[in-house]
């Protein structure tokens, strides 16, 4: 037995705090819901810390207490599924990618990107967990059916079947860094509402994500709704925010007021994609002044 004493159990399950949280904030596609199912999780451990045997791993134990919450979680919502929220890079400091070893199929940082989120909360909850404790932290297949107490025919039904809607609905185009000059015309395109200018700055299949409002699609689709629904509303201005996702963000002021959060992604030579988020609760995560 193991962790008999509080001190001792914190000491050792602070080592994974960090990689648990997003744990959850995959499965669970918001911060918020994220914190409290590690505060759950922890507490679950700690309740039954004599349980623990040394024939798994302590960070292995911990990831089937956590996969277990998400999955009630989600099993537990008037909804059957969420449009993801922005994370602040800082949550993401000093978190890395331990123990994934050459298997893993997505690093931290794609398989943190708001794009990769948004199918993830497509999948079904198993199918999900299967996904991300397989592919992103490249535990084993029989790892993975101890773990969710799943057999090994149905782990790997459920991976191949997540992967199969992936290779339909996930590009991994939108991951590349995003140049400085790019990001500098895209701030003045939105200030001068230069919509010829914006244009030039998407790719032809770029998205627009607004939730809960359904996506844009492309690059014209994109600017005609701007310039419609948003240029129109008067002068704008976007200052550098906290990054987001490990992506840069952008606060927008309309007439000086905060109107959203802007995450963009990039291909590396032109904008791939737009996160949108105008929740006061979203933006409240971020520190955004209310006027400029």
């Amino acid at each position: 037995m193991l962790l008999d004493s509080a001190e001792e159990f914190g000491d050792q399950a602070t080592q994974h705090r960090g990689e648990l949280l997003i744990h959850c904030y995959r499965m669970l596609g918001t911060i918020d819901e994220a914190e409290d199912a590690v505060q759950e999780t922890l507490a679950r451990a700690w309740r039954g810390r004599q349980t623990f045997r040394r024939s798994i791993s302590l960070r292995a134990w911990l990831y089937r207490i956590a996969t277990n919450v998400c999955l009630n979680a989600i099993e537990q919502r008037k909804r059957d599924r969420v449009e993801p929220g922005p994370c602040p890079d800082d949550l993401l400091v000093g978190i890395a990618s331990p123990e994934t070893g050459p298997e893993a199929r997505f690093d931290l940082h794609e398989s943190i990107s708001l794009a990769f989120l948004t199918v993830l909360q497509v999948l079904p909850p198993r199918q999900r967990a299967v996904l991300l404790l397989r592919d992103v932290l490249a535990f084993r297949a029989a790892e993975v059916a101890a773990l969710l107490e799943m057999s090994l025919p149905a782990v790997t039904s459920a991976l191949q079947r997540a992967r199969d809607t992936l290779r339909v609905n996930y590009s991994s185009r939108a991951n590349a860094p995003v140049p400085v000059n790019l990001l500098e015309s895209y701030v003045r395109a939105w200030e001068a509402a230069d919509v010829a200018g914006l244009v030039a700055l998407l790719r032809d299949d770029a998205v627009l994500a607004m939730p809960p409002m359904p996506a844009v699609i492309g690059s014209g689709p994109i600017v005609s709704f701007l310039a419609e629904s948003i240029f129109s509303m008067g002068p704008m201005r976007l200052t550098a925010s906290r990054a987001a996702n490990r992506a840069p963000a952008f606060t927008l002021y309309v007439r000086r007021a905060l109107f959203a959060l802007l995450v963009i992604a990039s291909d590396g030579h032109q904008v791939a994609r737009i996160d949108a988020f105008a929740d006061p609760r979203v933006m409240a995560r971020f520190d955004l002044p209310a006027k400029v």
